[in-house]
Parts: C-alpha cells; structure tokens; sequence
C-alpha cells in the first residue's frame, strides 16, 4: 500500500501502528512517499516503529508539561474561564429577552456577548 503521507492513513500514532500492524499480518508491505517511509523490510520497519515510540513519548511529555502548567495555575488561582454573564447580567438578559420589542442583536450588543452566550444563559419562560 503507498499513501502520499502518513497523515493520510491513520488519524493518530496509535492508528497508524495498529493498521500497518494489520497490513503486515495480511502480507501488506506500506510506503509513505513524503516521509520516505517503507515497512516492506525488517530494517525499514524497525525505524518506523523507533519513529512510533519517539512520537509517542513526545506526546507523553508534552501532556505531562500541560498536566504541569494546570496544576501551576490552579495554584496561581486560576480556576477557568471566566463566565461571561454572572448575577445581575443574566437577569437582565432575560428580562431584555421577555420583552418581545428587543431585538436580539440589540441584546447581545448591549450585554456584549454573542448569540450563543445569551442563548445559553436565557430560560424560556
């Protein structure tokens, strides 16, 4: 089987090694024209999976740093994003809402919110 990339064959590195695993069992060799990757010998094959493990271990790290850098913030206080409409603003947008003469644009400009938010945070009565 020849693919332009590897992109093409697998949506992640656990993909693409499961199905050129399958394609191996079936006596499938595999090339990958850009990454000049070719399962087809032991030695091509053995790079690919080096490759895989490396890939794989860059992907743990980078959660283990981001895992990290949450931990940090919640330490820091931060807790999230914050709610757009809290308290008050809610019972205005619905107020503003029940009040058939306003326009919705005109709410969520007034508000300074998008469409979503305020459909989200309205309740129809």
């Amino acid at each position: 089987m020849v693919v332009w990339r590897l992109d093409r064959l697998g949506r992640s590195l656990k993909h693409l090694i499961e199905t050129i695993t399958k394609l191996n069992n079936r006596k499938i060799g595999f090339k990958s024209i850009t990454e000049y990757i070719d399962t087809t010998t032991s030695g091509r094959k053995l790079i690919f999976h080096i490759f895989g493990a490396l890939a794989e271990f860059e992907r743990d790290i980078i959660q283990e740093r981001t895992n990290a850098g949450l931990l940090a913030a919640r330490v820091r206080g931060r807790r999230g994003r914050p709610k757009s409409l809290t308290g008050k603003k809610v019972a205005m947008a619905q107020e503003l809402y029940c009040n058939k003469q306003n326009a919705i644009a005109d709410i969520c400009k007034t508000l300074g919110i998008s469409r979503a938010t305020l459909y989200r945070y309205i309740t129809v009565k």
